[in-house]
């Protein structure tokens, strides 16, 4: 990133100078192009993990973790080796270093910890351990019975060696050489030249002058915990009213705060709340033409009220939106704002800046396309335009101007439509200012450009969690997510249903449907979301062969009685509270899937780095029929023992089961309950001998 970068500008590229040699080799090659006075480091170093596409694009953390660092890292021959992992935070002006340990293999592992957030650098080092390759050498053959006189002398020479330039430690480990040189009593000078302390201080000052470096330095991005795990709850502030026919206010969002609080929701994300245009305005369920009265896409951003640094003159002001931002903090709730860059063909931008836009042959402004559907209340941005500088300038200006306003969070509609390089840097500049900014990819387009846009420095990314709905496709789908090296940048956000999907299953399934789609998104990743009140209120009606809500809250206002005997709030806000109260939900990297005998049940552990916290979730997938199966546990590797019961405490029902070894029965109707959710509570016994489970 260049300074002027950094600032928000973007610098203009520099002709290369002239070329070096050296430069056509690879960075551990160069010292063939030298002349040196000693031969190069011995020691390789390869598969530094994590590492994204080779260190182009930085691995994403939270803070408070402990970032665990692997290398294959070996010589010829079979001296001892001494690797060291580096860190800092960047623009730091030292390292700090921790030593890495042999696990097995080659293979060396090191860490450490993410005390603060903004974006950490890493690199490794290994080099050969004289001291230590002689120590063990020695070792070898003193178990052997054999002469090792020679051997304490050339001891004697490499503890002098180093004592030369260990200030500290100069006189003891002077001692300590003299004593290895001329002791009479043999093993007095074999014990002293095994003496633990003697090694820890040549350690100290291991020579490191021919060391091998890892390269190129890597980057580890460092968020908050809400970039890992949140539970959003998305609403169109317009139809907040509680008044039929009411034009909903901000107002009317912050009587609605109690509300989505009482259902356990961390972020309340609001569709644009921007002017909406008139020309060419859609009316209800998309009709090409509005009728008198019609408000309209919110997506179709801007009028004579302003653009997208302006608010719809019917939900308030910029005051009124401040105080629900504030309002909002009281209840633990961070207001997510969406990001759309388009423009209805009122925005202020077409009349002030006609070059941002495409125009086609007849002079008029080219509107969105996805055939057969057109939408002609949008115009989208020309990226490419000669004047991208000062566009991409506006962009950052804008996010810069809600951040400003205290907004945190932004949903970013349809990424994959904009440039890749234009994410990278605005993200990037962004972050660099306030590292503790979210960015969520709304991008249902292939995986390749989806895993792409995470890499650029999405925060958070939406998925086909929609369209994964049998046992064998969730697996393994979740499991690409969560346990392979997309999980090193790409952080799911599971959605359930969005004002532009409702999915065949939620069509036909009814309530329990609903039930089961929302704990597997709960409780399959670490942050999921749902657009309501449609979901809690299991609204099903669909425009006739397509997934798009019927009456959408996208082109009219829509009135709620949230107050139903049926509604899904009190599951909802009980499966959330369950979510907070076990912090094995916010680890989406520890999940593990279970074999269950039956393909309509699907079942998967959940739990903590340390094991302290062992949730099971069981879910049967038929919205329609009662199942039952058998349930394997791999007892080991969850840290239960095979000869003691455990305690199966399903939190949502607070039944208790006492099961004992890896195969347990299970038995869910959707009619009843279509899930469990079991807090797995060991075995421990009171001074009074009675069975506790914890």
């Amino acid at each position: 990133m260049t300074t002027a970068a950094r600032r928000g500008g973007i610098a203009a590229a520099t002709p290369a100078g002239p070329a070096d040699p050296a430069d056509s080799l690879h960075p551990g090659q160069r010292w063939l192009s030298r002349e040196l006075a000693s031969p190069p480091g011995r020691v390789v170093i390869e598969h530094v993990r994590p590492a994204v596409n080779g260190g182009r694009f930085p691995v994403k953390r939270v803070v408070g973790d402990v970032f665990t660092v692997t290398a294959s890292i070996f010589a010829e021959g079979h001296d001892q080796l001494s690797a060291i992992l580096h860190y800092r935070r960047r623009g730091a002006r030292s390292w700090s270093e921790t030593a890495m340990t042999l696990l097995r293999n080659d293979q060396w592992q090191g860490g450490f910890p993410l005390e603060s957030l903004g974006m950490y650098e890493y690199y490794v080092t290994g080099c050969v351990d004289e001291f230590a390759s002689w120590r063990h050498a020695l070792e070898r053959k003193v178990r052997a019975g054999l002469e090792v006189s020679s051997e304490l002398l050339e001891g004697a020479r490499i503890v002098e060696s180093v004592a030369t330039h260990a200030e500290d430690d100069r006189t003891w480990l002077g001692l300590q050489a003299r004593d290895l040189r001329e002791g009479t009593d043999r093993p007095a000078r074999i014990a002293a030249a095994l003496d633990p302390q003697l090694l820890t201080r040549m350690t100290r000052h291991l020579d490191r002058g021919r060391a091998t470096r890892s390269e190129p330095v890597l980057l580890v991005d460092v968020d908050r915990e809400r970039a890992r795990s949140g539970a959003w709850y998305e609403m169109f502030p317009r139809s907040a009213s509680p008044e039929p026919g009411r034009h909903g206010t901000f107002a009317d969002c912050i009587d609605r705060l109690p509300y989505v609080a009482s259902m356990g929701f961390d972020v309340l994300y609001l569709p644009p709340i921007h002017p909406i245009g008139v020309t060419h305005r859609k009316g209800r369920n998309n009709a090409r033409v509005a009728e008198s009265g019609d408000v309209g896409s919110p997506w179709a951003i801007g009028s004579a009220d302003g653009g997208h640094d302006a608010v719809h003159p019917a939900l308030g002001t910029l005051a009124d939106f401040d105080r629900l931002l504030e309002e909002a903090k009281l209840f633990d709730i961070e207001i997510a704002l969406d990001i759309a860059w388009q423009c209805s063909p009122d925005h202020p931008w077409i009349r002030e800046h006609p070059e941002w836009f495409r125009h086609r042959p007849d002079g008029t402004i080219q509107y969105a396309e996805n055939p057969p559907k057109k939408y002609e209340d949008i115009v989208p941005l020309h990226f490419a335009t000669p004047r991208w500088r000062e566009l991409w300038e506006e962009l950052l200006r804008v996010v810069r101007f809600w951040i400003d306003r205290g907004v945190k969070i932004f949903r970013v509609d349809n990424p994959h439509t904009k440039p890749f390089a234009f994410w990278e840097w605005l993200i990037r500049t962004i972050k660099d200012d306030h590292p503790d900014v979210i960015f969520l990819s709304e991008a249902f387009t292939r995986p390749s450009v989806m895993r792409y846009l995470a890499k650029c420095g999405f925060t958070q990314s939406y998925t086909y969690f929609t369209w994964r709905n049998t046992k064998e496709e969730l697996t393994e789908y979740l499991t690409e997510l969560c346990n392979t090296e997309i999980a090193d940048y790409l952080r799911p956000n599971l959605f359930a249903n969005t004002p532009d999907i409702l999915h065949e299953v939620l069509q036909s399934g009814g309530r329990a449907a609903h039930q089961i789609r929302f704990v597997l998104a709960a409780t399959l990743a670490g942050s999921y979301g749902i657009y309501g009140p449609h979901f809690e209120l299991a609204e099903s009606r669909a425009v006739a062969g397509t997934e798009e809500y019927l009456d959408s809250e996208k082109y009219q206002l829509r009135h709620w009685q949230l107050d139903q005997p049926a509604s899904l709030a009190p599951f909802i806000g009980h499966v959330n509270r369950i979510r907070r109260e076990n912090p094995a939900f916010r680890h989406p990297e520890r999940l593990r899937f279970l074999t269950v005998d039956n393909e309509h049940l699907i079942a998967y552990t959940r739990s903590t780095p340390d094991g302290g916290n062992l949730m099971i979730v069981v879910v049967n997938l038929s919205p329609y029929h009662a199942h039952r199966g058998w349930l394997e546990l791999p007892l080991e590797a969850l840290g239960l023992e095979a000869d003691q019961p455990f305690q199966a405490h399903d939190l949502l029902s607070n039944a208790r089961f006492l099961w004992r070894g890896s195969r347990n029965f299970v038995a869910l109707d959707p009619r009843e309950a279509p899930a469990h959710i079991f807090r797995v509570r060991r075995r421990l016994r009171t001074e009074h001998d009675f069975d506790y489970y914890m």
